[in-house]
């Protein structure tokens, strides 16, 4: 399935663009999105003939089994462009081989390398004016594969949809973030599905968040489900501690997400020479350094702000601190990426791709 050749793209365009109605100077992340969109499904045991069609709504039977039985995965990427106008994908082989992965944890069917990177570059260039130059503008792409087969018998469909979707976005900024260190719910579990990128995932972490919320926090740095002992993820973001001068990041496993902006950082640090542990962080060490000064930053690493710096958590009735860096690792390696990003710098790790 992975070398499969693409049926011909079908092409549908819209008769007139909405492109000059948006407002890019103002964009609210995931609100507006592009002209087109794409769309092949998977009947009869095959994927058939993909097409791109006028961005719009779905008709889907009210028995499709992704409403009951939630069998849908999707995936975070970026297309960015230069000053020059080319525009550039970041590592989109990882979000091919994520997505395949969520859809096999999910029992749902592999997606052809060529049906994705051949729908997604066709895309990007009929939508091509969407994309803007200048650093920290982007256009947020999200790929997704739903269950379309009506019926409500509770086993894994024999009909799925696969699309993808874009979104213009501007640089995210989401200000100071307190975090709450979770000591009850958790976000996923030993031999289930946290790892993928399945809707079920996200879902089950916005009650916990809305009531941390309630207590002036603005995300969760979620905890192992059996102990709550160990750090694992911040929000929906992958999170890194500095101790001093050496980085912390949990290892991803069957609870942790693999994320690229992870290992991205990780080979960042390494390649610059400053030391990443990867290993089971404990929340008491953590509480320990902000008590010694040894913390000294605390950050998500994802898609969407690429780098996300932590102010402060909240652990056991008491917050914790943290004084901002002047050279902090969260601002020197958001700028290292998105230079790579952008084309601004050269790409020694052979992670851009020209679209």
């Amino acid at each position: 399935m992975r070398n499969a050749v693409p049926r011909t793209i079908e092409i549908t365009k819209v008769s007139t663009s909405k492109i000059g109605e948006v407002d890019f100077k103002n964009l609210n992340f995931g609100k507006i999105f592009t002209d087109h969109m794409f769309v092949c499904d998977y009947v009869n045991g095959e994927w058939q003939t993909p097409k791109i069609v006028p961005y719009g709504p779905l008709t889907l039977d009210p028995s499709a089994r992704v409403f009951h039985y939630g069998q849908a995965v999707f995936e975070g990427m970026k297309a960015y462009k230069d000053d020059q106008g080319n525009t550039f994908l970041f590592r989109p082989d990882e979000n091919f081989r994520r997505i395949n992965k969520s859809a096999e944890r999910l029992a749902m069917p592999e997606f052809p390398e060529s049906y994705f990177f051949e729908g997604l570059h066709t895309l990007l260039k009929l939508d091509d004016e969407w994309t803007k130059s200048g650093f920290g503008n982007s256009l947020y792409i999200r790929p997704f594969v739903i269950a379309t087969q009506p019926s409500v018998s509770a086993s894994e469909a024999d009909e799925y949809r696969f699309m993808i979707i874009c979104s213009p976005a501007q640089s995210y900024y989401s200000g100071d973030v307190n975090v709450l260190v979770a000591e009850k719910f958790s976000r996923s579990a030993s031999g289930g599905f946290g790892y993928a990128k399945a809707a079920g995932n996200y879902a089950g972490q916005f009650y916990p968040t809305k009531l941390a919320k309630e207590k002036g926090y603005q995300q969760i740095i979620w905890t192992d489900a059996e102990t709550h002992e160990y750090m694992e993820e911040a929000g929906t973001m992958n999170v890194f501690f500095r101790v001093n001068d050496t980085l912390l990041t949990a290892p991803t496993s069957d609870r942790i997400l693999d994320g690229i902006t992870r290992k991205s950082l990780i080979a960042l640090a390494e390649k610059q020479g400053i030391n990443v542990d990867v290993r089971p962080v404990k929340v008491d060490e953590i509480v320990e350094a902000a008590k010694n000064g040894s913390l000294k930053e605390i950050f998500g690493a994802g898609t969407a702000a690429v780098v996300s710096p932590i102010k402060s958590f909240g652990y056991k009735g008491k917050n914790y601190e943290i004084e901002k860096q002047e050279n902090s690792y969260a601002s020197h390696f958001k700028n290292a990426l998105m230079n790579i990003q952008y084309n601004k710098a050269e790409d020694p790790f052979g992670w851009r791709v020209k679209v």
